[in-house]
């Protein structure tokens, strides 16, 4: 699956779910669901997935679909997971947060 990841900054909710082989609504649910997720807006409202999004939701995925977890379990297993984790990276440079915006201008284009 990461192979088939594009090398955009920001994945639209339809191509997202194509990726994942689900339909656009499972991932609002799950949105809903798991905190973790926060895909960003653009003006518009649309969602737009990052790198780390698509991440968490293959996880999520898994853990849905393959491992058997429930939603609750789901959620539970992913707080466990961040806390395990080391800390987070530090924020992103300003640089890139101004390519990360050019680029969603683009795409709203």
């Amino acid at each position: 699956m990461a192979d088939r990841i594009p090398e955009k900054p920001y994945l639209r909710i339809g191509e997202v779910a194509r990726l994942l082989g689900t339909q656009t609504h499972v991932l609002r649910y799950w949105e809903d669901c798991f905190p973790q997720l926060k895909p960003v807006r653009a003006a518009s409202g649309q969602r737009l997935f990052r790198k780390p999004d698509l991440e968490t939701l293959l996880l999520i995925q898994s853990l849905l679909h393959e491992e058997g977890y429930t939603i609750a379990g789901a959620r539970k297993r992913l707080e466990e997971l961040e806390q395990s984790q080391p800390t987070k990276q530090a924020p992103p440079e300003l640089g890139q947060l101004k390519d990360e915006l050019k680029d969603i201008l683009r795409l709203l284009d």
